[in-house]
C-alpha cells in the first residue's frame, strides 16, 4: 500500500511540476496528464488545525492542493460526481445475459412472390433471300447510228424500265443471283410515213449465277444468260422488220470465276465473270434475219451454236449522293468471231422521283454485215429526264 501512494505521490508532483512549467505565459502549453479528481479530504486536510502523521499522504494532498489552486482547467470531475454516479455491480457482471424467447404455436406463412408473366420466344428463321427492284418512266432524245444491229431512228422518244432482283446467299459458301431486266421504248417520227410508231429500245434479258465460294472475293461460278426482245424492229419508211421476238435469241452458259468488287470504300461495287469455257446458242425464228445474226441456215435450220471464252462484268459506282454510274460489260469470242457490247447509265438525281439518264452504248459484232462508216462498230446513246423508283 505504502508503495502504491509513494507512486502516486510521484506522478502528482509531477504534474504540478509541469503545470508549472508549461503555463500559458511560458511558451507553449502541453497536456501531458489525464484530467484530475477534486477530494473534499484534500481541502479539508489542509484547513485543519491538526497535522496528518502519514508523510505520504501529506505530500499527496499538497501536490493535489498545489493543482486545484494554480492549474483547475486540469481538475473535471468532483468527488460528488463519481458518488453520484455510483459503483459497478460486480452482480450483474458475473450474471449471464441470456435473450427472451416468445414461442407461438404456428408461424405465420411466408407471402408468396408474384410468378413473372411467361415469356414468349421467337425464333426466326434466318433470310437467305434478299429482293430489290427499280423502274422508270423516262423521256428521252435518241441517237441511233445508222447501222444499229436492230434498227431505230434518231428522234424524240419515251422509254419505260423494270429490273427486278432475288438473290440468295446462305452466309456460308453458296450464292445463288438471279437479275430479271425489262426495257421497252417507242418514237414517233414525222419523217416516217410508213409507221406510226416505232420501237426504238427494246430488251428482255435474265441474267443467273450460281457460285461456290472459293477464296476470299471469288467464286467457281456457273453463269446463264438469255436475252430477247418484246417487239418487231424497223427503220423509218422502211417496211422490212430487222428484230423480232426470238429473232434472235441467245442463250449463253459459262463455266468459271466471279468475282466481288468492292472497291473505293464500298464505292464501286459489283461482279467480274471470267469463263474460259462458254457455249453461245443463237436461235432466230425468222428465217430471212438469219444471215443478219451470223447464222448461215437453210429452210430447216435457226440456230446456231458456238462454243469459246466469255467475259461478264455489271459494276455500279457511287460517284456521289446525286450521280451513280450503271456499267455492264459482254464479251464473247469463239476465236472465229467476236462479240462486245458495254452498256453505259449515267443516272442524275433530280428528287426522290425524279431522275435524268445518259445511256451510252457501243457495240462490235463482226458476224455483222460491214458498214462502211463504221466497220463491225455499232452506237446507241440517249439522254431522258422522267420518274424513277426503287424498291
Amino acid at each position: 500500500m505504502r508503495k502504491h501512494l509513494l507512486a502516486l505521490a510521484a506522478v502528482v508532483a509531477l504534474s504540478a511540476s509541469a503545470a508549472q512549467e508549461n503555463e500559458p505565459g511560458n511558451g507553449q502549453y502541453y497536456r501531458l496528464f489525464t484530467p484530475l479528481t477534486f477530494y473534499h479530504s484534500v481541502a479539508g486536510d489542509q484547513l485543519s488545525m491538526s497535522s496528518q502523521n502519514d508523510q505520504v499522504a501529506q505530500a499527496v494532498d499538497r501536490a493535489l492542493m498545489h493543482v486545484y489552486l494554480n492549474r483547475p482547467d486540469l481538475v473535471e470531475v468532483t468527488e460528488t460526481e463519481q458518488t453520484e454516479a455510483g459503483e459497478l455491480r460486480q452482480d450483474l457482471i458475473d450474471q449471464p445475459v441470456v435473450q427472451a424467447t416468445t414461442m407461438v404455436e404456428q408461424a405465420e406463412p411466408t407471402p408468396e412472390a408474384p410468378e413473372a408473366d411467361p415469356v414468349e420466344v421467337v425464333v426466326e428463321k434466318p433470310k437467305f433471300w434478299t429482293r430489290k427492284g427499280d423502274g422508270y418512266l423516262q423521256f428521252m432524245q435518241n441517237y441511233v447510228s445508222g447501222n444499229w444491229y436492230k434498227g431505230g431512228e434518231s428522234n424524240y422518244s419515251a422509254v419505260g424500265s423494270l429490273t427486278l432482283e432475288a438473290n440468295y446467299d446462305n452466309k456460308s459458301k453458296w450464292k445463288w443471283e438471279n437479275k430479271l431486266e425489262m426495257k421497252l421504248g417507242f418514237q414517233t417520227s414525222r419523217t416516217d410515213t410508213v409507221h406510226k410508231f416505232k420501237a426504238n429500245e427494246d430488251l428482255f434479258r435474265y441474267t443467273g449465277k450460281v457460285g461456290l465460294q472459293a477464296a476470299k472475293n471469288w467464286y467457281y461460278t456457273l453463269q446463264v444468260l438469255a436475252y430477247t426482245q418484246f417487239a418487231r424492229g424497223f427503220k423509218a419508211n422502211n417496211i422490212k422488220t430487222f428484230s423480232d421476238f426470238m429473232s434472235p435469241f441467245n442463250f449463253n452458259v459459262g463455266l468459271g470465276m466471279d468475282y466481288k468488287v468492292s472497291w473505293f470504300n464500298n464505292k464501286l461495287t459489283g461482279t467480274i465473270n471470267l469463263s474460259p469455257l462458254a457455249i453461245n446458242y443463237r436461235y432466230v425464228d425468222r428465217t430471212a434475219l438469219a444471215a443478219s445474226f451470223g447464222v448461215k441456215t437453210d429452210k430447216h435450220t435457226h440456230s446456231l451454236t458456238d462454243f469459246g471464252s466469255q467475259v461478264t462484268a455489271a459494276l455500279e459506282w457511287k460517284i456521289n449522293d446525286v450521280v451513280t454510274w450503271k456499267s455492264r460489260l459482254y464479251g464473247f469470242t469463239s476465236y472465229h468471231r467476236a462479240e462486245l457490247e458495254w452498256e453505259n447509265t449515267f443516272a442524275l438525281r433530280v428528287s426522290k422521283y425524279i431522275s435524268a439518264n445518259l445511256f451510252l452504248f457501243p457495240r462490235f459484232d463482226d458476224s455483222n454485215v460491214w458498214d462502211d462508216d463504221l466497220g463491225y462498230w455499232q452506237f446507241k446513246e440517249y439522254s431522258s429526264l422522267g420518274f424513277s423508283y426503287n424498291f
